[in-house]
């Protein structure tokens, strides 16, 4: 059932330490050390088993190999700090955009596009904010950046970001299409050359037409609550979010409302499942089911949606230092992160501030093995679980 090959790379952002581990039986086969990587950028699936990350402490784009001799395959400078990561279907040509890191508000406009096959980089600057980026390819690769306010898609050719002549020019988008200001969350069908925005209203689609983009119909939440991460499934071709609802207050975050959403891209069909009250951040694709972690003072879990749409329930040991009421569930707390992978079973859980991480076989919902090391995975630290060939590199958005 989970024979193909899979590994595991873990990384605690916090303490600079990065893993390397095979997966079922948790063997360390690399480890990197002083790499703090961006865990708002996430991890980036690249064809052959290869992930893109960015170490926003040292300022360089990475290529990991955890199938190979060596760990790093490739370290190239770009700008920080990372906000997101993305590729072109073909997983040469990449995008890194900057965004808060620590300070409270964005202040840095730099962007830097890397074609990986030729080694060469460029950065450029564009617009402060927090934008998000995908990469359209179509033969001549289109750079797509969603602002907020004032919400936009603006639209710039790689080719024309890669041969920007030195000290960071400004750069003017060649084309532009209009969104919400609450923009956050986006994905990229690379079989329909379509790009997706996730706001308050819905999700806002357009269609790639020659160098430009044609604005689609928006796809509803057809809820009161919004998504606020969007994901593309390349098991059967489906957009996925959590809808998040309940009271705005952060402080009453147990009393946040959780649904999974699920459209899919062929039929147009919208399925939402609820998932139960607390804080549900981020979704992991396995190979039959999706899987979020629910974090609540009443109880942590993990919930496994399954392909038939049926729903289990794992129960998770608490976490030192997690989220309590009356507190936000952001600031100084502790937190999970969310690992699978389109071909197989597995699924990685972490346990923050405990140096843990649960390794569950989503098909009967039992812990195989729980990994630990002597880092602590504060505020949650973040992981990837891939196999060699399953697929994932189908989704070209950094998670």
């Amino acid at each position: 059932m989970n024979a193909t090959a899979s590994a595991l790379l873990v990384s605690d952002h916090m303490d600079g330490v990065v893993y390397a581990l095979a997966v079922p039986d948790g063997t360390v086969t690399g480890r990197l050390t002083g790499r703090h990587l961006s865990e708002h950028a996430g991890f980036l699936a690249l064809p052959g088993g290869r992930v893109a990350c960015v170490d926003d402490r040292r300022g360089e784009l990475l290529v990991l190999d955890p199938f190979g001799a060596r760990l790093v395959e490739h370290a190239v400078p770009v700008a920080v700090p990372a906000e997101h990561l993305a590729c072109d279907p073909t997983g040469r040509r990449l995008v890194v955009t900057t965004g808060l890191g620590r300070s409270t508000e964005p202040w840095s406009d730099l962007l830097t596009v890397v074609d990986l096959a030729t080694g060469e980089a460029a950065r450029v600057r564009t617009r402060v904010g927090e934008p998000g980026v995908t990469v359209l390819d179509g033969g001549d690769p289109l750079v797509v950046l969603r602002h907020r306010e004032p919400g936009a898609l603006a639209v710039h050719r790689f080719a024309d970001l890669l041969a920007a002549p030195p000290g960071c020019p400004v750069v003017t988008p060649h084309a532009l299409l209009p969104l919400p200001d609450d923009g956050h969350g986006d994905a990229q069908d690379p079989a329909s050359e379509r790009v997706f925005a996730a706001t308050s209203a819905g999700v806002h689609a357009a269609r790639r037409r020659g160098d430009t983009l044609v604005a689609e119909s928006v796809i509803p939440w057809e809820s009161p609550a919004r998504g606020w991460y969007l994901r593309l499934d390349t098991r059967r071709r489906a957009l996925w979010s959590t809808l998040r609802g309940g009271p705005p207050d952060p402080l009453r975050w147990p009393d946040w409302t959780n649904q999974a959403w699920r459209h899919d891209l062929e039929t147009g069909s919208t399925l939402h499942t609820e998932l139960g009250p607390g804080l549900v951040f981020r979704l992991a694709l396995a190979r039959n089911h999706t899987a979020f972690t629910r974090i609540h003072p009443d109880g942590d879990e993990l919930v496994l949606l399954g392909a038939d749409d049926s729903l289990r329930r794992v129960p998770l040991p608490a976490m030192d230092g997690a989220p309590r009421r009356g507190g936000t569930p952001w600031e100084g707390v502790q937190r999970r992160a969310v690992a699978a992978s389109p071909g197989s079973d597995w699924v990685a859980v972490t346990r923050g501030g405990h140096g843990e991480v649960h390794l569950i076989d989503a098909a009967t919902g039992h812990e195989t093995t729980r990994l630990r090391w002597d880092t602590p995975l504060d505020h949650g630290g973040h992981m990837m679980l891939l196999g060699r060939n399953d697929g994932a590199e189908g989704d070209p958005v950094g998670r």
